[in-house]
């Protein structure tokens, strides 16, 4: 199969963000299969360019062409909308030029780069394969990022009408399956490919050490936030944790990620006094396995919204494959997974207090800690591996091809 993905955020190695697609599209090929990947030119953490090459072979057989985008001001909400439209409208003239696709992977969010995907396979007369990786635009409305009425209309529109004109729907929790039907998916159509780890990229038995000692942290229990800083993630929670353990001196915070709310976040912390604080900068997912190998624990946090407890958060995988335990604030499948491996420690979301005792209970018993991050380790290789999901992903392409 030649596979056109249109992804405007895809993510490479040396890129800051998740890397599932990369690493889907690498098991492809090394299967014998050909991907071209239509992506955008800036980072969706840091809105910085990524890198001026409009193509790029990554390996033979996987080439990515940089699709303009709108390269203003992307985190105010005007220049996400310009940015996303840029992508639309580039993607679809540069995915016109790309000759024998066999199929078109479509990935959400943005819905806009769906309705490029449903858009150039029926001009190619292809089949197309639609992902859903978080519920949009109902997240954005719960969070409050999106409160026009005629914007909410209009992506409630366009999100029935890209799930009803899929070919296959994937969907990478099971949370999601009831409001997709409920938005006019067919049941039949629905698959699910969770997300996941690629676990040979971690070492369970790493000791790391670089930065306890860059950051003065030596002898510390570090608790790990390496994310996203946006509205959704909540990550005032984790700074109302800290300053109730601030006179607890072998527990420090380390979040390290970009997003709209770093700065703020930053001042707040500042305004504080809140010294077992550290903030760190975006960092490439090809470095995220040694930074893991320094954490002690690793925290997973949203907004504690209804829509919340549907998710699968990426970081979630990437700490149980660095055998860290996983200290978890979110309800549903997530918390039901982390239960299920016993993996971690599960809190209200919210909770900073109930937080701020889940820390303090993992600093005071280093055994469980190390016991619960061996389970997650072990809970992932079996059933999460990035491997084995993607010939899952395979198998639903080549159904839909027809070989």
């Amino acid at each position: 199969m030649h596979i056109l993905l249109i992804h405007q955020v895809f993510v490479r190695p040396q890129d800051p963000g998740g890397t599932r697609h990369y690493e889907f599209a690498q098991q492809l090929v090394r299967r014998g299969h050909r991907v071209t990947v239509l992506a955008g030119t800036r980072s969706y953490l840091t809105g910085g360019m990524l890198g001026t090459e409009r193509r790029q072979t990554l390996e033979p057989g996987l080439d990515v062409i940089r699709s303009w985008v709108y390269g203003g001001d992307g985190r105010g909400a005007l220049g996400r909308m310009l940015a996303f439209a840029s992508f639309v409208a580039s993607a679809f003239l540069d995915g016109l030029r790309i000759p024998a696709v066999s199929l078109i992977w479509g990935t959400s969010p943005p819905l806009s780069q769906a309705w490029t995907a449903w858009a150039l396979a029926r001009l190619k007369r292809v089949p197309w394969l639609l992902e859903v990786r978080d519920l949009w635009p109902a997240f954005a409305v719960q969070v409050g990022v999106l409160r026009n009425r005629a914007l909410i209309g209009l992506a409630r529109g366009l999100e029935r009408f890209l799930y009803r004109r899929a070919d296959r729907i994937v969907l990478n929790s099971p949370g999601f399956i009831s409001h997709l039907v409920d938005s006019g998916a067919e049941a039949s159509k629905l698959a699910f490919v969770p997300n996941g780890v690629d676990t040979q990229l971690f070492d369970p038995g790493a000791q790391g050490g670089e930065l306890r000692r860059l950051e003065g942290l030596e002898h510390k229990f570090i608790a790990l936030y390496a994310g996203a800083h946006g509205l959704a993630n909540d990550l005032w929670q984790l700074l109302a944790a800290a300053e109730l353990l601030r006179e607890d001196p072998r527990i420090a915070f380390v979040l390290v990620g970009d997003g709209r709310e770093k700065g703020a976040l930053q001042a707040k912390g500042r305004a504080l006094g809140l010294s077992n604080v550290v903030f760190l900068p975006a960092i490439e997912k090809g470095r995220i396995p040694a930074l893991l190998a320094d954490a002690d624990c690793g925290l997973v946090v949203l907004k504690p919204i209804p829509l919340f407890t549907t998710t699968y958060p990426n970081k979630m995988f990437d700490y149980m494959a660095a055998a860290k335990p996983v200290v978890l604030a979110i309800d549903g499948v997530a918390r039901r997974l982390v239960e299920e491996a016993d993996a971690g420690v599960c809190v209200p979301p919210g909770d900073s207090p109930a937080l701020a005792a889940a820390l303090q209970r993992l600093a005071g018993d280093p055994g469980l800690a190390r016991e619960l991050g061996r389970r997650g380790r072990a809970y992932v290789e079996t059933h999460y591996d990035r491997a084995q999901l993607a010939l899952q992903m395979e198998g639903l392409m080549l159904s839909l091809v027809g070989n």
